[in-house]
């Protein structure tokens, strides 16, 4: 991902997305991770969405010519194989239809 050409806000959203991401996929309510880290649920909350204190990295990061560490920090959880093998449950089975009633409005 290029960060040098996303505004500082799309940054943010990114990273809270992948917080949020890390932590459903670990199976961790806010709440629990609130109470282990010992924040806030106000503050995980904020995290997720791309507010708070990221804005403050995000904007030392583009400083100091770093954001290409953020793949290192916090790399992107991706999909997991749990929701592969779902998503490959639901593959396509039959056609519409539509193609077989049009051949037939063109036979003579």
């Amino acid at each position: 991902m290029d960060y040098y050409v996303m505004a500082d806000v799309a940054i943010e959203k990114e990273m809270g997305r992948r917080f949020r991401e890390l932590r459903l996929r670990r199976n961790i309510t806010q709440e629990e991770l609130s109470e282990r880290a010992q924040i806030s649920l106000t503050r995980i909350k904020s995290l997720e969405r791309g507010k708070g204190k990221l804005e403050t990295m995000v904007a030392i990061l583009r400083e100091l010519d770093a954001l290409d560490n953020l793949d290192a920090f916090l790399p992107d959880p991706g999909i997991s194989p749990l929701q592969i093998a779902k998503m490959q449950g639901k593959k396509r089975q039959r056609a519409s239809g539509k193609a077989k009633a049009e051949s037939e409005e063109h036979e003579w």
